[in-house]
């Protein structure tokens, strides 16, 4: 189980294992995001997925798409739709850094993990290359190897 750092003022609402699984992370960006209020309502709950999420630059905007934040039980007719556009917060010459990095051949958008921090929602976008199949089971095999080791390890103090 990882540690918890006292110190992060962040409070994580969603994590995406599986895009440092899927892809090998270059750059890492904060972005604000243009909610609703049902919308911060679900997030300050704990309710949301960023799976099959990802960031999209168009026409000198950034966007996050299709990550799924569900509606809030307690809302009305105003309520949400899950996977709507999401409008980032980004600087303009971030917005354009991304956008020319995004546009090599293998590269995307991709984000990592949504979080509060103080009192705003914000989200961590990373540019990405995608991974190779074989990469995926040698990171596999290497965090595993790890683990063993480790394993081993505690073992032997407990025993000496």
């Amino acid at each position: 189980m990882a540690k918890k750092n006292v110190d992060d003022p962040r409070k994580i609402v969603a994590n995406n294992k599986k895009a440092r699984h899927d892809y090998v992370i270059e750059d890492v960006f904060e972005a604000g995001l243009v909610l609703s209020g049902t919308e911060v309502k679900a997030l300050r709950m704990g309710r949301a997925s960023l799976t099959d999420g990802y960031a999209a630059i168009d026409r000198g905007e950034a966007w996050l798409e299709n990550v799924h934040i569900p509606a809030y039980f307690q809302g009305t007719w105003n309520n949400h739709a899950p996977r709507r556009r999401r409008k980032l917060l980004l600087h303009r010459h971030e917005i354009e850094r991304l956008e020319s990095k995004s546009r090599e051949k293998g590269h995307t958008l991709v984000p990592l993990r949504l979080y509060f921090l103080d009192g705003r929602a914000k989200v961590e976008i990373a540019l990405a290359r995608g991974k190779k199949e074989y990469d995926k089971r040698q990171t596999l095999r290497e965090k595993q190897d790890m683990r063993e080791a480790q394993r081993a390890i505690r073992h032997k103090e407990m025993l000496g």
